[in-house]
């Protein structure tokens, strides 16, 4: 942005015509003007018209470069710059660890909207991957766990890749089983290098933990250790839900879902459990979690100004050289 940093400078601009105006030179009289007869005036009247063209184109000359001189000189005593706002934030944010279950019962679609078929895993992908965009500031990281469980994506402050490797998970490429108590475990050893009271695990799943080397409520107690805070949401609903049969059509299946367990969880880390058994509820169950575990910041904000008074004045400086020689060569002239 460009700016005058003493733009007030600007009342001096008129102030050689005002001395014109207020102090004009003295005048001969027209009755005191001397009187010259000679038998040729034509003649001398066309050598002294000719002589007072040059002198008015000089006048002229003197005028513009005496003008361009002073309007220099003022725009460099109004200090112009360009001007830059320099924002810096000092994040001080959480280490998010989001740890999403991808096993084979994530394609129940009890999440279906208006004759349109949504799985359980595709809910979350659209729903966690807002909530994750939205984590500006704050280290996220990615498990996903079936019969195993994988870091997907270590802690990292690009959100939008982490939402977008969400995104492209599939159900079942961690196997059909769910290993809640892995998951835990391998949160813990991502998230025990980082500070402590920043650590957080948002665990979710729609099943019963049967596949786990590490048993949960031991991983609790570890992540309980560590100052890892856990906040389990258990997805979908307990009973016959649709299922796809994997011919275009669909069938009724009995799931079940450990809410005991993922309430247990949350209580030993001093976290919190939700149950989203439709796309609302999970929407409002990552905004409330986003409004718990919001990340502090610390705005500052620095003007960067760069001078540029330097331009008018050499211009300013090259008028006053003309202007000199330009008198020195009209007194050697006369």
């Amino acid at each position: 942005m460009f700016v005058f940093y003493w733009p007030w400078f600007a009342v001096l601009l008129p102030l050689p015509l005002l001395v014109k105006l207020l102090l004009p030179l003295s005048k001969h009289k027209a009755e005191e003007a001397p009187e010259i007869h000679y038998f040729s005036l034509d003649r001398i009247k066309a050598a002294f018209s000719a002589r007072d063209c040059k002198a008015h184109k000089k006048n002229l000359y003197y005028n513009i470069l005496f003008g361009l001189f002073w309007v220099s000189l003022i725009l460099s005593l109004m200090q112009p710059e360009w001007t830059s706002i320099f924002r810096q934030e000092k994040n001080k944010g959480y280490d998010l660890m989001l740890a999403v279950d991808i096993s084979a019962s994530m394609l129940a679609v009890d999440f279906s909207e208006k004759a349109q078929a949504i799985s359980r895993l595709d809910a979350v992908k659209d729903v966690v991957g807002k909530f994750v965009l939205a984590r500006q500031g704050d280290r996220v990281g990615l498990i996903t766990f079936g019969q195993s469980a994988y870091l997907h994506v270590p802690l990292t402050l690009d959100t939008v890749s982490v939402s977008r490797m969400l995104s492209d998970a599939l159900p079942g490429m961690a196997g059909n089983a769910t290993a809640i108590g892995d998951a835990i475990g391998l949160s813990v050893k991502t998230l025990r290098q980082r500070p402590e009271g920043s650590r957080v695990l948002v665990l979710l799943t729609d099943g019963v933990d049967n596949a786990s080397r590490i048993p949960p409520l031991e991983a609790a107690k570890l992540a309980k250790q560590y100052g890892i805070r856990i906040y389990t949401i258990g997805v979908g609903k307990s009973g016959q839900v649709p299922y796809p049969t994997g011919m275009g059509g669909y069938t009724m299946v009995e799931v079940a879902m450990d809410e005991k367990l993922l309430k247990e969880i949350a209580d030993v880390t001093e976290g919190q459990y939700f149950l989203a058994s439709d796309r609302n509820t999970l929407r409002e169950v990552y905004n409330k979690i986003n409004l718990l575990e919001k990340s502090d910041s610390n705005e500052s904000s620095f003007l960067i100004r760069e001078p540029l008074y330097q331009y008018p004045l050499s211009i300013a400086l090259a008028c006053f050289l003309l202007l000199v020689f330009h008198q020195i060569y009209v007194y050697r002239r006369v």
